[in-house]
């Protein structure tokens, strides 16, 4: 299989997001924000909002291309596209079908999107509170597991279970996030550092995650852009190139009720080569890592499948030196991620991925950056993940 065609032939070259909020407090609908966040995207770019043809959301986005177009005025609408399931895992996957619709000549401006008000529409992170339950969730409601906490945390313990592996090295990411919002503004968690003594002394909400183990939960939008490579040489910002994007699922990991016959696993096993052969690289190579957390262990067990590590080397390598963008052998989660920049399912992770390549990062690394990678959605299904990079190297 050759992946020639694809690698380096297209970019993203805009960034558009809304200010983020604690989950209710935004002040306008979801949709609006979500016109907003493109806007705002197609002008960093410096484009006419108009001439975008593509979109390309995912989770289920409820904000559809034949409304969003219509409000923006656009010309015509070439491609539009839905990444299905995943929830997070869908945020490098909708950037990589737009990427690929521009690629194939479907349209010549995607916009990939993901707009949230939870105050709207109702909250992620609680168990269901129907008096019905249907389907996987009448084997194990009725057993107390509800909440997604619960269900990953599961997968997680077992991951320890069979490593050996120590709560410090879950602790070292939250850490890492909470560190990095410090220095971003645009953070929810700006101005609110987390110490090693707050960690340890924080609440449990199911073992082996406290309360900064969880991502939050919040309101807002965000959009990029993606175009031809010829075309984004001519924009506003130097393009992050996209060397690559793979997407999918293990053997049988959506099998329902907990029995997975891989269960401690961040389902990035069978995509991880996929994605590297594509890009021409591998993980020495990666200069920093947005890696999605809606749990910490997610994030731990994607890092090792990944190849930054092996699973009996969490132990040591998982600590906040590891991961600082100030001289961090990994630099992790550099804007604050879903634990300290904002829920906005894993969308702003991407955002930050490019900032990177750009040099515009609050947290920027103190050396160029030629390779940034996305991993979107540990332990769901399917999952995806991105490498951009400065060149396109075609």
């Amino acid at each position: 299989m050759t992946h020639s065609t694809f690698r380096g032939s297209t970019a993203i070259v805009g960034l558009g997001e809304t200010r983020y909020y604690k989950r209710g407090a935004a002040p306008d609908p979801e949709f609006k924000m979500t016109l907003d966040a493109i806007r705002l995207a197609a002008d960093d770019a410096g484009i006419d909002v108009r001439e975008i043809d593509g979109f390309a959301s995912f989770s289920n986005d409820r904000n559809d291309p034949a409304h969003l177009a219509a409000a923006l005025g656009t010309k015509h609408v070439g491609f539009s596209n839905m990444f299905w399931g995943g929830g997070g895992g869908g945020g490098s996957g909708a950037v990589s079908n737009a990427a690929a619709a521009v690629a194939a000549g479907f349209c010549e401006i995607a916009v990939a999107y993901r707009g949230l008000a939870q105050g709207q529409f109702g909250r992620f992170g609680q168990g269901s509170t129907a008096r019905q339950v249907a389907g996987a969730a009448a084997f194990t409601a009725p057993y107390g597991l509800m909440s997604p906490a619960q269900t990953f945390a599961m997968r997680v313990r077992r991951f320890m279970h069979e490593h050996r592996v120590e709560q410090d090295a879950m602790k070292a990411i939250a850490l890492a996030s909470y560190y990095h919002a410090q220095r971003n503004p645009r953070a929810v968690m700006y101005g609110k550092p987390l110490s090693a003594e707050d960690y340890d002394n924080s609440r449990w909400i199911v073992e082996p995650f406290h309360l900064f183990d969880c991502c939050q939960e919040n309101d807002g939008a965000a959009a990029v852009i993606v175009t031809t490579a010829e075309r984004a040489r001519d924009l506003k910002h130097a393009p992050a190139y996209i060397l690559a994007a793979a997407q999918g699922t293990d053997y049988r990991q959506a099998a329902t009720v907990h029995n997975a016959p891989d269960y401690a696993t961040s389902n990035f096993k069978t995509l991880a080569p996929r994605l590297y052969a594509m890009a021409g690289v591998g993980p020495e190579e990666v200069d920093v890592l947005q890696s999605y957390e809606n749990f910490t262990g997610g994030v731990m067990m994607s890092v090792v499948e990944n190849g930054f590590c092996t699973p009996e080397q969490v132990n040591g390598f998982f600590a906040l030196e590891t991961f600082r963008f100030d001289g961090g052998k990994l630099p992790l989660n550099t804007s604050g991620g879903n634990l300290a920049e904002c829920y906005m399912h894993g969308l702003e992770l991407i955002t930050e991925a490019v900032r990177q390549v750009r040099g515009t990062s609050p947290c920027q690394l103190p050396r160029d950056v030629n390779i940034s990678m996305v991993t979107s959605g540990p332990m769901v299904q399917p999952v995806s993940s991105l490498i951009l990079g400065r060149e396109s190297n075609r």
